[in-house]
């Protein structure tokens, strides 16, 4: 496994070894003891997927309190995803990460908690796959503008497919302080 470290402290691109024959690929999509060794995390307690058709835009989610951290792929398809950091205090607060995932590159994307995630489909269709570090909590769910300009992600459409939800979250600046993660050095 190769880790490429990324201008947010603590996000990270894995890009797995892989193993091919005439018969197909086998590569590790997680790992506990390699995970540890790179201090990452070794417990996940829900894995979700989810399926997409091209221009949806899912984002920026997070968490508080009780955050998950989220390890990201695409089983099938192509996505550009982002990570935002938003925890109050930070040096890098409301900077953004943004890394192709796909099939064919098989990368990963470790999104730490305190940080907003979300990514716009590419292709036709996608399925993505999450493993988190926390349960979904209702009460906690959270989002930020997926256009916030004060952020400024750099995303490749202009006029997505959005949920409800997504379409009417508050910009970062308008979060109560109180709703955002704190960071800890």
């Amino acid at each position: 496994m190769k880790i490429i470290e990324t201008s947010l402290p603590g996000c990270v691109v894995l890009e797995p070894a892989v193993f091919g024959d005439e018969r197909g690929v086998f590569f590790e999509t997680w790992n506990a003891e390699r995970f540890g060794e790179h201090g990452l995390p070794t417990k996940f307690v829900q894995s979700n997927v989810s399926t997409s058709v091209k221009g949806v835009l899912r984002g920026l989610h997070y968490q508080w309190p009780r955050p998950q951290g989220k390890l990201v792929g695409v089983l099938e398809g192509e996505v550009y995803d982002v990570a935002v950091d938003i925890r109050r205090g930070s040096p890098t607060f409301g900077r953004w990460e943004a890394v192709v995932l796909s099939a064919e590159n098989r990368r990963q994307f470790w999104i730490p908690e305190g940080f907003a995630h979300g990514f716009l489909t590419l292709s036709e269709h996608v399925v993505f796959s999450y493993l988190c570090t926390d349960v979904y909590v209702r009460e906690a769910d959270a989002g930020v503008r997926w256009n916030d300009g004060d952020i400024g992600v750099d995303w490749p459409i202009s006029d997505p497919v959005l949920s409800g939800k997504d379409g009417k979250a508050p910009f970062l600046a308008d979060v109560a302080p109180d709703r955002l993660p704190v960071y800890t050095p």
